[in-house]
């Protein structure tokens, strides 16, 4: 990211949520456009595939609270275009490469009088912008690269969201070229850049009287030229690569949850490191079983005479024996009671419960004996109106 990028780029209209957005907010943005612009659903479509990317960018720096609170300092120090001069400091404006901000010394910045502002925010972005502060600007010293982050999908069955799964990912990414071994030429043997002298990076005047840095145009920021370019990479260095891993899912992942792997990503160049690896898990419907937080439900239908006069009765369980509740006498259809440590998997290791929701069952055919009853039963409670309370409550309203 160049500090172009970093300046005017604003990560929040990307996302559409206000610059107050809570995290749980940032979340649902990213993964409702994510959805819509995701390559896979937009097959050849170049512009929703740089969407995609876009919006990817975005919520790596919004939704991670160091690199957002990185940002939105940044973004307060540098947004109103530039420096001015305090009292007596003359008509003029301050003259600077934002170069010396971002740590390492710059041609004319020494350590005497008049020697620039040093490295002093280094410390403040050099997490926002994967930087080193150190030989930023010596000119000769050719900076490693991180890898790319990649962002995959993955299906699951509800019963490996709730106890965990490995599954096999293939990934298609940038990685350095093997034919050159990333170094862009056909003999191993780039020559450092001159317009970048090898830092990747050249300076512009922007008004306000100081400069912006953007990735050199003629090395396009590799801070290297291949003299000789590679067949196989035209010079870049990189090259598309597949790859299958094996990636495990931990146990409770919920769907549309994102998992990131650090590291798993494509690999650096240059002995930089690799990128992140973000997995959008989706889970199935099960025929019986949902799920609410890390607690299971099950609704179990239940007939009149067990409802009325109580009863034991069984419950599946995912994956286990069922369990035996017992059933309190004049239950009401509706009433949800609790099978504990039989839910989902929680982050500790601990289970959730099963909430099992009693449905009394209503009997479609009648033989004589069950009718004989039922008329009996009608006969014995006939002077009991369950709804009188009912049109009590609709009067006084």
């Amino acid at each position: 990211m160049s500090t172009k990028d970093f300046v005017e780029k604003d990560y929040y209209k990307v996302l559409g949520v206000p610059k107050d957005a809570t995290e749980a907010e940032i979340k649902k943005a990213y993964r409702k456009l994510a959805r819509e612009f995701h390559p896979d659903a937009n097959k050849g479509d170049a512009s929703a595939e740089a969407r995609f990317k876009e919006i990817s960018e975005a919520n790596d720096i919004l939704g991670d609270a160091k690199k957002r609170k990185e940002y939105d300092e940044a973004r307060a120090l540098f947004g109103n275009g530039g420096f001015r001069p305090g009292p007596g400091g003359g008509g003029g404006s301050f003259n600077f490469d934002l170069g010396d901000l971002f740590g390492g010394t710059h041609p004319g910045a020494g350590g005497g009088a008049g020697g620039g502002f040093g490295g002093g925010l280094g410390d403040v972005f050099g997490g926002l912008f994967n930087r080193g502060g150190a030989g930023a600007g010596t000119g000769t010293r050719i900076q490693p690269r991180r890898g790319q982050d990649i962002e995959s999908e993955v299906t699951l069955s509800f019963t490996e969201a709730v106890d965990g799964a490995t599954v096999p990912l293939r990934m298609s990414s940038q990685a350095p070229c093997k034919a050159c071994s990333g170094t862009g030429d056909k003999n191993g043997t780039p020559r450092v850049c001159p317009t970048c002298v090898g830092t990747g990076q050249v300076s512009r005047g922007s008004g306000g009287g100081f400069s912006l840095t953007d990735p050199c145009a003629d090395c396009k920021g590799r801070g290297l030229i291949a003299e000789t370019p590679c067949d196989i990479c035209k010079g870049s260095g990189r090259a598309r690569s597949s790859r299958t891993m094996q990636v495990r899912i931990p146990a409770g992942v919920a769907d549309s949850q994102r998992i990131r792997l650090r590291g798993k990503g494509a690999p650096g160049e240059r002995g930089g490191p690799a990128g992140d690896l973000y997995v959008v898990v989706h889970v199935d419907a099960h025929p019986v079983f949902g799920r609410k937080d890390d607690n299971l439900t099950v609704t179990v239908p239940v007939t009149f005479a067990e409802a009325a006069l109580g009863a034991d009765i069984k419950v599946p369980t995912l994956n286990g024996p069922p369990v035996t509740l017992k059933l309190p006498p004049g239950t009401p259809g509706g009433r949800t009671m609790r099978a504990r440590g039989k839910g989902a998997v929680r982050k500790d290791g601990t289970r959730g419960d099963l909430l099992v929701t009693v449905e009394v069952a209503v009997p479609t055919e009648l033989n004589d004996k069950a009718r004989e009853a039922l008329e009996l039963f009608r006969e014995a409670t006939e002077s009991e109106d369950p709804r009188s309370a009912l049109f009590e409550s609709a009067k006084g309203a």
